[in-house]
This record gives C-alpha cells, structure tokens and sequence, in this order.
C-alpha cells in the first residue's frame, strides 16, 4: 500500500479519536463559558456574547457522529463517505474561524459594556433585588468591592440607607468582625470589580479562543489527508486486477 494513503489513513483514523474526546471538551468548554457569563450577566448588555459558546457546542455534539462517519470512510476508501467526510470538515472548520473571530471581536469589547452596565447595576442596590443579588455574588466571589474601589460606594443610594456602610459582600473572607465600616478597611475588599471581572472574562475567551484554534489546525490536516487518500485512490482505480 502506498506509504502516502497509509500515513494520511493514520492521520485520520487518530482525527476521528481525536472527534470524539474533542466532542465532549468543547461541549465543555462551551458550557464553561456560557455559565460563566450567565453568572454575570446583570454586567453584561450585549447577548451575542455567547455565539462563540453556541457555536463550540454545537460542533462538540457534531464530532460525536463524524466521528464514526470519518472511522468508516477512511477504512473503506470510500470516494463518496470520503467526500461526504471533506465537506463536514470545510463546514466545521469555517464554523470555528466564525467563532474565532466572533470571540477575537468581543474580546475588545468587553471593558466598554463593563463600564456602561456595572455603575447602573450598583446604582439599583438595596440589598433584596436581583441586582443586589447579582452584586453580592460579584464581590463574594472575585473578592472586590465597588465598580473602580470600594469608595464608589459613598455615591450609592444604599450607602446613604444603611448608616454609611458598604454591603457585607465587600468583607474579606471568613472575616466575622467586619460591619461594612469604611473605618475598618483592613476588612474590607478594597479593590474594585470592574478590573477583576474584565481580567476573568478576558481569560475565559481567551481558553475558548485557544481552543478553537487549536481544533481548526486539526480539522486544516484532516482536510489535506482526505485529500491525498482520495486522488491516490482514484489513481489506483486505473489499474485492473491480473488473474493467472
């Protein structure tokens, strides 16, 4: 057998394995960067955020069953399965480009909807509503207080409300004697949120936009294998067998 069909049939049989772990990582990564939006989504204004996210996990549940398509084609030579496998592959490998460059666009968009949207959600802070709510979570978890520093909080409405105080959220944690005190500020959190969850969601693309790449050079070498499998295979259809 020629030495190129069995390099490029190697090269696919491990780019199907390769679909079905790569099917559940992106699910997973897709459902990674959806849950961390939804968690700050009182934040975030734009909703086509999540494109890139939707567009991982659909490919992640595509590679499950091109998976065992590509298996099949690439053993039997199959000009037609082979073909079928070529289109999928230009398919999903334009898809990841769009999420690429869907995720590389929002990407430098995100400090601009983080300074629109974060100074109204503390604004309507009282301590009950969704947005008090989505605040507390914010500051719990990235361990901030206030949009830029914790003294945003004196042009709050709820500083005026609760005797000169910031919200409990903003105490460092495991820490039972702070009271929200701007007199106590070794117990506070001092630094703001808006930098922290810039700095989070920066990350977070950029693992998705690392994965994506990393899959669309993938797909880039499938394509060619088919590619060299099916013109050695056609050459060899020339040839008829001698019976002695």
């Amino acid at each position: 057998m020629d030495c190129g069909i069995i390099t490029s049939k190697t090269v696919l049989l491990l780019l199907n394995v390769i679909f079905w772990a790569a099917g559940g990582a992106l699910a997973y990564v897709g459902s990674y960067v959806i849950k961390s939006y939804n968690n700050f989504d009182n934040f975030l204004e734009d909703k086509y955020t999540l494109i890139p996210a939707a567009i991982i996990i659909t490919v992640g549940v595509v590679m499950f069953i091109i998976g065992t398509v590509g298996c099949c084609a690439t053993l039997r030579e199959s000009k037609v399965g082979l073909s079928f496998f070529l289109m999928i592959l230009l398919a999903m490998f334009a898809a990841e480009v769009a999420a690429l460059v869907f995720a590389f666009i929002y990407q430098g968009r995100i400090k601009g909807d983080l300074e629109r949207s974060m100074s109204d959600v503390f604004q309507k802070y009282d301590g009950e509503n969704s947005e008090s709510r989505a605040v507390d979570y914010l500051q719990s978890q990235l361990q901030c207080c206030g949009v830029q520093t914790y003294m945003n909080w004196t042009t709050m409405p709820w500083f005026s409300s609760s005797n000169n105080t910031v919200p409990i959220s903003c105490c460092k944690q495991n820490n039972t004697e702070c009271t929200g005190k701007l007199d106590q500020p070794d117990l506070l959190n001092t630094q703001g949120c808006e930098v922290k969850l810039e700095q989070l969601l920066q990350d977070v693309m950029s693992y998705a936009m690392l994965v994506i790449l990393g899959f669309a050079i993938i797909k880039f070498f499938g394509m060619l294998s088919v590619c060299v499998i099916t013109c050695k295979s056609g050459r060899r259809t020339g040839y008829q067998t001698l019976y002695v």
